[in-house]
């Protein structure tokens, strides 16, 4: 744990109680601040009660000497409506942060690789702590992804901290100089959150906020977004600028092509061959793979260093997670996929696709997967969305409406044994929030994994190696 102790003998409020949370409670208690915390959820309070907590309404009066209101990710800032804690807070002054801000504030001398963009983010921030760790170095690895920042271990002025930083964090940091700044791409996500497009890539640029000239920022080139942002930091000249694709060269960056990630960074050019490294199929996976070398050759490791350890990445649960062949069928979770932007890069990673999709809709739905429609040897609807998704289907794409998850597994597993069709791939990849059915997209992964392992555990289960 990181205790944060500049509130030491101060008091500090924390709404939510969650589990960034309650990382925030005991870092702060631990450095002796006197917390406040309240959650708007009885459940939560209880939890809050449980492990040893109390839970106190904040009136607008409570401000008055609060020195600080931290404010979990999940609570309004701005949009729909900014929270009412947020509304007295700032009329009473008070600083409005997050648990990332006080990490920065606290984390000591160890350097800072940050992750942010609308996709990929789990995948790159796991590559590199991944590739770090196998290269020797101390490293600890979180943030919005798994371990909560102030949950990690402190490390040494020689370690490094690998985050995952959503738009959420971003919003509520103030002071968080990354030595390494990742920002992958941008689509439509979040709005709810931030009002429109323009809030939430201004969210996003934040993960820049305090760079100097001995920083690095890696910038995504395959979005436009993303490039008016390496352009724009690339003219401001504050700090080095790495520019990565995965769909073209990239002067002076790295990118991928044809499956190799190349580094055009220093004269002498390199690359590194992907194929057969399933943790990493698709042109997507190509992106985070080149921001991770990126990264890690921004931190001073060799190009020959980094790339015998990229092959040995075993990739993250619920994100093109292959689980089993069976009967020469590919079962892939792509749980994680919770918007149609991610689910399009899956799609586009195979040919003969048993697709199972939907639950609780985002803005859009899928109408924007039409050129991958193609590559749907059959669809099975699930969910809320089932309906709105069949319609988008239409009469061109093989479909049925199915309702539950396990129900379409077994129903795709039936398909396959009747089409017999080679390389065929059952793919679980929603392109949907999971809370119709379940209570989020990990739950939605683990009930696909448990389902298909007991399937391959079925007498004459024939395992064979899948081919993309």
């Amino acid at each position: 744990m990181i205790i944060v102790d500049a509130y030491a003998g101060r008091k500090v409020a924390v709404i939510g109680f969650g589990k960034s949370g309650l990382s925030v409670v005991r870092s702060l208690a631990a450095g002796g601040a006197d917390v406040t915390l309240w959650d708007d959820k009885e459940s939560r309070r209880n939890d809050a009660a449980a492990a040893g907590v109390t839970a106190r309404e904040l009136f607008p009066d409570a401000f008055r000497d609060m020195a600080a209101l931290v404010l979990s990710p999940g609570v309004p800032l701005t949009h729909p409506a900014p929270h009412p804690a947020v509304v007295s807070a700032r009329a009473a002054g008070v600083p409005v942060i997050g648990d990332i801000e006080l990490f920065a504030r606290s984390k000591g001398d160890a350097r800072v690789v940050g992750v942010t963009g609308t996709n990929g983010k789990s995948t790159t921030t796991t590559l590199i702590g991944h590739l770090l760790k196998e290269l020797g170095a101390e490293v600890a690895v979180g943030g919005n992804l798994g371990t909560p920042a102030l949950d990690l271990p402190p490390l040494s002025a020689d370690g490094v901290y690998v985050l995952e930083l959503s738009s959420y964090q971003l919003d509520l940091t103030e002071s968080l100089k990354l030595d390494v700044a990742i920002c992958l791409n941008l689509s439509t996500d979040h709005l709810d959150r931030h009002g429109d497009m323009p809030g939430y890539i201004a969210a996003k640029k934040r993960v820049f906020r305090n760079q100097d000239s001995k920083c690095t920022a890696v910038v995504g080139c395959d979005d436009p977004d993303t490039r008016r942002i390496c352009d724009e930091l690339t003219r401001a000249s504050a700090m080095r600028v790495v520019g990565i694709a995965s769909t073209a060269q990239v002067a002076n960056g790295v990118f991928a092509k044809d499956g190799m990630v190349c580094d055009s960074t220093t004269s002498a050019s390199a690359s590194i061959a992907l194929d057969g490294v399933r943790s990493l199929l698709g042109s997507h996976n190509w992106q985070n793979a080149a921001a991770a070398v990126a990264a890690v050759r921004a931190l001073g490791y060799s190009f020959a260093a980094i790339a015998p350890k990229l092959r040995t990445f075993a990739g993250l649960a619920h994100r093109m997670e292959l689980i089993a062949t069976i009967d020469g069928v590919c079962y892939v979770n792509d749980s994680k996929a919770t918007n149609a932007d991610a689910t399009a890069r899956a799609l586009a990673s195979f040919e003969r696709i048993y697709w199972i999709v939907g639950g609780l809709p985002k803005a859009g739905g899928i109408t924007s997967l039409t050129q991958y429609f193609d590559k749907i040897a059959h669809a099975f609807l699930i969910g809320t969305a089932a309906p709105e998704f069949a319609a988008t289907l239409g009469g061109a794409t093989p479909h049925t409406i199915v309702g539950t998850l396990d129900r379409a597994l077994e129903a795709a597993h039936q398909q396959c044994k009747l089409d017999r069709r080679e390389n065929a791939v059952v793919l679980l990849s929603p392109a949907c929030a999971s809370f119709d059915q379940f209570a989020n997209f990990e739950a939605r992964g683990d009930r696909f994994r448990a389902l298909v392992k007991s399937m391959a555990a079925a007498p004459g289960a024939r395992p064979q190696r899948c081919v993309a």
